[in-house]
Parts: structure tokens; C-alpha cells; sequence
């Protein structure tokens, strides 16, 4: 940074990626303020209080800050509503860098935070666009893959035989880091893959190979999968998710990119390195 007294504002911060964002910031001293809406601590970072449903809550985030990454307003289908005022109000308080998570499926101009995207370059003269594709860990933790694959052996999807090249969230978020610091800012979108494209089948493999135990891809047809999906959240969302999983059948994710490699100087982490120790326990 040109001043070390600029913070960096980190918005999702006890989220996947913001959570480890905001944690190499804070490792490598920058002064970073961790934005969520009960103003949890991360790391070394300054934990403030944001909430894109409280306008309320923007100015004492922006409060010193000259950069920001976005984390776009979860399961909403028209983010822009919300975060085009916001970013139009960080400008005029003097942020002048951002880095947006976006999605790989997601091009410029594109539905939801794609609208975000388009107009990034207009409020920001420094500024990037992660697209990173499918986080490998969806098949950790609470995420629904996670869940079927411990309780009952199965991962469901309408992807069919399509390939994805599944990233790792610590690749993600130090491609972040150094899109908000080096000197000079992307100023492009950037597509993140780990370092090879795999089906559900190959992820269930894999799986059942580190666990010991039987792993299966269970194949829903796009009307299933949108009814499951919208059995817990908001309808439009849930055909929007099941949309995406049809264009993976169709081979719309069935590549990989340098990116990660090109911005960090390390390979991507492999969906077999990774499974190894997320699941390192006998049986999940």
C-alpha cells in the first residue's frame, strides 16, 4: 500500500474465501477491517460490523479504507440492487481498489453479481473480477455434498458426465491478496481452476479412495435437481443453481486456467491433495 495506514476492507469475512483473505492480509501487516454482521474477529484483523441490508452499517465500515473485497449478498438474484450503492459511496469516501468474487459461470454482464462486474471498471480505475469455478470445499463441512456424502454415500447433481476444474478456497484467497496489494491491479477478470478438470464421478473416487468407504454420484435430471435445491432456498435462486449445473453437463466448466499459478508463483492445490486432508479421518 502507499500508506500504511489505509486499511483493507474484507466484507465476508468469516465466509469461505473472506475469512482467509483477511487472514494472510493481517499475516502479511496490512491493516485490514473484517466486515460481517456481528463484527466477528479474524486473525489480526478489526473486526467492524456490516450488513448489505443495513445501508447504516457502510459508513463507519468505509472509515479509512482505500481498498475492498467483495463478497456479494448471499442468495440473492439481483446483488447489484444493493452493492452499486454501496460501491458508489466507498468511491466518494476514497476507496480506490476492488476485488469482486464472481463466479467462473458468471461472465461479464451476465445475471447477478455479473451486473456487478460490468460496472466495476466504471466507479474503480484499479480493480479485478475473481471467477474462480466450483470450490472444492463444497464437499467439506456443512455444504450439502458434504452432508450426503457422509450420511448416505452420495453426491447428487444435474451435471451428468461434465467436467469442472474445482479450486481450492486458500488458491482463491491468495489470488485476492495479491490482487489487492501488488502494485499494479489486474484490472481484468481472472478465471481460478485447481489444476485439472473432474466430473462428479472422478470427485466420488476420489472420495471413496481417501475415506475407504463407497462414494457415489447419484445423477438428478435438471427438474430435480431445481425442486431439491428449492426445497430450502428461495425458488428463483434454486433454478438459477440448477441452471448451472445443466451447463456443466453441457461442458461449460470442462477447463483450466494459469491464473493462480500466473498471480501466486505456485501450482493450484489438486482436489486428491485436498481431499487427503479434509478427510483425513478413517470415515468421514
Amino acid at each position: 500500500m502507499k500508506n500504511s495506514q489505509d486499511f483493507t476492507l474484507v466484507i465476508g469475512a468469516t465466509g469461505t474465501t473472506g475469512s482467509r483473505v483477511a487472514a494472510q492480509l493481517a499475516a502479511g501487516e496490512r491493516r485490514v477491517k473484517a466486515a460481517s454482521r456481528r463484527a466477528t474477529p479474524v486473525g489480526g484483523a478489526h473486526a467492524v460490523r456490516f450488513d448489505w441490508d443495513d445501508p447504516t452499517s457502510f459508513d463507519g465500515a468505509l472509515e479509512g479504507v482505500d481498498r475492498v473485497y467483495l463478497i456479494p449478498p448471499i442468495g440473492s438474484s439481483d446483488p447489484a440492487a444493493v452493492m452499486l450503492p454501496f460501491l458508489r459511496q466507498a468511491r466518494t469516501a476514497g476507496v480506490r481498489r476492488a476485488a469482486l468474487l464472481s463466479s467462473s459461470a458468471i461472465p461479464i454482464g451476465g445475471p447477478a453479481v455479473g451486473q456487478v462486474h460490468q460496472a466495476l471498471p466504471g466507479l474503480f480505475s484499479e480493480w479485478a473480477v475473481l471467477r474462480p469455478s466450483w470450490f472444492m470445499q463444497n464437499f467439506t463441512g456443512d455444504h450439502v455434498h458434504a452432508q450426503t456424502a457422509r450420511a448416505d454415500g452420495t453426491i447428487r447433481t444435474a451435471t451428468g458426465d461434465g467436467r469442472v476444474g474445482f479450486v481450492d478456497a486458500d488458491d482463491i484467497a491468495a489470488v485476492a491478496v495479491r490482487a489487492l496489494t501488488d502494485e499494479q491491479a489486474p484490472n481484468t477478470d481472472l478465471v481460478l481452476t485447481g489444476p485439472q478438470a473432474l466430473s462428479y464421478d472422478d470427485i466420488a473416487a476420489t472420495l471413496s479412495e481417501v475415506t475407504g468407504r463407497t462414494i457415489t454420484h447419484h445423477r438428478l435430471s435438471h427438474e430435480q435437481m431445481r425442486r431439491r435445491l428449492a426445497a430450502d432456498i428461495p425458488a428463483q435462486f434454486a433454478a438459477m443453481l440448477a441452471d448451472m449445473d445443466h451447463s456443466i453437463a453441457g461442458g461449460a466448466e470442462d477447463r483450466t486456467t494459469d491464473s493462480v499459478q500466473r498471480l501466486t508463483g505456485r501450482t493450484p492445490r489438486s482436489f486428491r491433495a485436498f481431499a487427503k486432508q479434509a478427510w483425513r479421518t478413517p470415515a468421514p
